[in-house]
This record gives structure tokens, C-alpha cells and sequence, in this order.
């Protein structure tokens, strides 16, 4: 089906070629890779332990009272692969795009725009999945979870990765300059902040609260706060069809994008 919605020449069927050479050049900094699964730890035992002890107990999606460190550590989790996917589809999407000129090479092979757009979408999220599953790790050493609904909380990052970083590649084709960077992260950190991940969304004025619920982290926080307590409803298809919209038409987006940078 893919073969016919593409222009002639933009997919080959090949997105995996790129996918191993993200993890040929990344074979000796594996280290900077799994760098990132410290942050949200940090945060974790600075906020969620720390900060907690003052804060006492929060009410859980299931009615009951848990512990600050247990309500802040899926909204990490979530957090968490929103940053790897994104650090990875944006900053170094931009280098390989604007610099390198990694992809022009690229497109002297049988690859097209599509196969490098699925290509790097695809390293983008093992890299947020990487982040994810370390945070998830620690979440269960420190006995945070608390349902065994949670052996879906992986892929389900998985999931949320995918689509930030179907939309953060996406976003890296229309910048211009390291400058533009900012933008970037005047969207990701507020929404770091203000998407529930620290607090509970009663404590917005309603109008504040609808924006909230508009924000994708917010949608990646309540998944994963479901599915580690237990609290599984139906409602929880509604975050799962959000993720899966970002990743359609930021895929899309993305594929378009190259295809008119690097073919015209």
C-alpha cells in the first residue's frame, strides 16, 4: 500500500540500512547514548524521594492514595521517551540534514526520502525506548509498580517515542539555523513542566486545564500512570489513538519534507 501513496522512487524498502548505520556510527558512544536515562532518574530521587517526603500522598488514577514518588515516576517514564526521541530526531537530524549532508549521500543509493525518514523515526525511537526501559528498571527496583498491567508500560513508551519522533523530525526539516533550536525546546520544556508531571492537572484553573489535555505528554503521562496502577480503562484506546495520529502525519510530514529538500 506504501508503494502506491509515495512518489515513484521515494521508498525502496530499504529503512532498516539506515537504521544499522545509526548504530554503526553510535558503536563507540554508546555511553553518550545511555547518558540520557540519568535525567529523569534525578529528577526521580530529587523530586519524586526528596520532595516527596514533604509532600506526603496524592490520589492515584484509581481513587487510591500512592506515595509522590510513585505519581511522578510515570510521568518520567513518559518524559523520558519523549527526550530521546526527540534529542535524536531533531539536533541530530538537523547536523546530518543541514551539515553532513548525510542524506544526499544517502539518496545516491537505492534509498528515498521515505526509507531515510522511516529510517531515522525508527532510531529515534529505540533511542527513547532505551531511556524508557532504564526508567522503567529502576521504577521496578524501587517498587513503584504496582500492577502487572505494567509489562505494557515499554511499549507503550515505545509508542510514545514514536510519535515525537515522527513530529520532532518533522519539525527539524523546517529549521534554518541552531537558532531555531530555541523553539524547539520553548515547546519541550513547558510541556516537561506543566503536562501533569509533577502535579495533578486539578490544580489548573479549567480553561488551563483543556490546554493541558491538548498537549501530547499529558496524554503519554496518563497512559503510563494507567498502566502502572492498574487503573485500565477503555479510555485508555483515546491516548493510544493520539500517538497514533502523531505518528501518521508527522511520518508523513517528515517523508514530504525530505523528498522536497533533497529531490528538488
Amino acid at each position: 500500500m506504501l508503494l502506491r501513496i509515495v512518489p515513484v522512487g521515494s521508498y525502496a524498502g530499504r529503512a532498516r540500512a539506515v537504521v544499522e548505520r545509526s548504530a554503526l556510527v553510535n558503536r563507540r558512544n554508546w555511553l553518550l547514548v545511555l547518558s540520557g536515562i540519568f535525567e529523569p532518574m534525578f529528577y526521580l530521587f530529587a523530586l519524586g524521594i526528596g520532595f516527596g517526603g514533604i509532600v506526603g500522598t496524592l490520589t492515584g488514577p484509581d481513587g487510591q492514595a500512592v506515595s509522590y514518588a510513585a505519581y511522578v515516576a510515570p510521568g518520567l517514564l513518559a518524559a523520558s521517551a519523549m527526550n530521546g526521541a526527540v534529542h535524536d530526531a531533531t539536533f541530530n537530524v538537523f547536523m546530518k540534514l543541514k551539515y553532513a549532508k548525510v542524506y544526499d549521500a544517502m539518496l545516491a543509493t537505492p534509498l528515498g526520502p521515505t526509507d531515510v525518514a522511516l529510517g531515522e523515526i525508527s532510531w529515534s525511537l529505540i533511542r527513547g525506548g532505551i531511556y524508557a526501559a532504564g526508567c522503567l528498571a529502576v521504577m521496578a527496583a524501587l517498587g513503584l509498580i504496582t500492577s502487572p498491567w505494567a509489562l505494557l508500560a515499554l511499549p507503550a513508551a515505545l509508542l510514545i517515542a514514536f510519535g515525537f519522533a515522527a513530529v520532532g523530525m518533522g519539525a527539524s526539516t523546517l529549521l534554518r539555523s541552531w537558532q531555531d533550536f530555541d523553539l524547539i525546546l520553548l515547546v519541550q520544556m513547558p510541556m516537561f513542566l506543566f503536562s501533569t508531571t509533577f502535579f495533578p492537572l486539578t490544580v489548573y484553573p479549567e480553561p488551563i486545564q483543556i490546554a493541558v489535555q491538548c498537549l501530547p505528554l499529558y496524554h503519554g503521562i496518563e497512559l503510563m500512570r494507567d498502566l502502572t496502577s492498574g487503573a485500565v480503562t477503555w479510555g485508555i484506546l483515546g491516548h493510544v489513538a493520539y500517538f497514533a495520529i502523531m505518528v501518521a502525519l508527522g511520518g508523513w510530514f517528515a517523508a514530504r519534507r525530505l523528498g522536497k529538500l533533497l529531490l528538488t
